[in-house]
């Protein structure tokens, strides 16, 4: 096959862009090179991977959303080589971009990127966050090698085109509910989440926790009347503080003090619920590169050491 590393390079930014035009300015290169690149690279596999709409940019065919997956893999492993070259018998470098989830970010992601820092000084990280959708779109896409983030149940991106996602599980965790310290069972260790049927709830409205609660509700046989829902876990834990109702979180902060001054009380289950499995997601398919595997070596262990084995229900 006679292609280059620039031709691919210069596909994967139009595809990215769905435009010859945004290409062209990230790479600031003509737009008239950027297309005699992907016309080459049709020529040479022999199949169409770009439709060209008049005024309206862009878009892959299923071809080309193939070979898209390819070209990134492969561009990533030659960055890898480059770096590896450079520096044969040295120290890891490069740059590892990395996905978490923003429910999630704030518990793992600073003793995580420590350990990795001082595993391998000379990686950069790049860090995106989002919901899981969103970092589910951006592993596929190619814009994170690894995330970190709840369990994708069957993987499906939701756009019908039954690419998935591998995603290696470092721990489970429980549900727990809280309350403000007046509440009635505030002095309660455990209680079954049925106590709390007749009480308002503050939902963390993010759409996988939003199902995932439901699911918990349905197992306990409650339908918790929800009075504030919000997609920000400190706002949920302020407005529970403040006697608004009760909260179903999974996530446990190291402190009972909300930003506003206030307390919660942390109550355990006694119900037979599931946890949430938190993964450590890539796209299927992809071979990962030497800083992705050793991001995943720190994450392993890192929740062994910690004590934070995955649990099993």
């Amino acid at each position: 096959m006679n292609f280059t590393l620039v031709q691919l390079r210069y596909f994967v930014a139009a595809a990215r862009h769905r435009s010859m035009t945004g290409a062209s300015r990230e790479l600031m290169v003509s737009q008239s090179a950027i297309s005699a690149a992907i016309a080459h690279l049709e020529r040479e596999f022999g199949v169409q991977l770009l439709v060209r709409h008049h005024a309206k940019g862009l878009s892959l065919t299923t071809s080309g959303e193939r070979f898209l997956a390819e070209a990134r893999g492969l561009l990533g492993h030659a960055d890898e080589m480059a770096a590896t070259a450079k520096a044969f018998g040295g120290a890891l470098r490069g740059v590892l971009t990395l996905g978490c989830a923003d429910s999630i970010a704030p518990f793992y992601l600073p003793p995580l990127l420590a350990e990795f820092a001082e595993r391998h000084p000379e990686v950069e990280v790049r860090m995106t966050e989002g919901e899981d959708h969103g970092l589910r779109e951006t592993l596929l896409e190619g814009g994170c090698e690894l995330a970190l983030m709840y369990d994708l149940g069957n993987n499906a991106n939701g756009n019908g085109g039954g690419e998935t996602l591998d995603g290696e599980l470092l721990t489970r965790i429980p549900p727990h509910v809280i309350v403000p310290p007046g509440h009635p069972l505030a002095g309660e260790k455990a209680v079954s989440l049925r106590a709390f049927a007749a009480e308002p709830m503050v939902l963390l409205d993010l759409p996988h926790n939003r199902d995932y609660f439901a699911v918990l509700a349905r197992r306990a046989g409650i339908s918790p009347r929800v009075r504030f829902r919000s997609r920000s876990p400190e706002l949920v834990r302020a407005l529970v503080a403040g006697g608004q109702g009760f909260a179903i979180l999974n996530q446990r902060p190291a402190t009972d003090t909300t930003y506003d001054g206030g307390r919660v009380v942390v109550l355990e289950l006694t119900d037979d619920l599931p946890p949430l499995p938190l993964v450590l997601a890539q796209a299927h398919g992809i071979r990962p590169t030497r800083r992705a595997a050793a991001f995943a070596a720190v994450c392993r262990d890192w929740f062994v050491r910690d004590r934070r084995p995955v649990r099993v229900t």
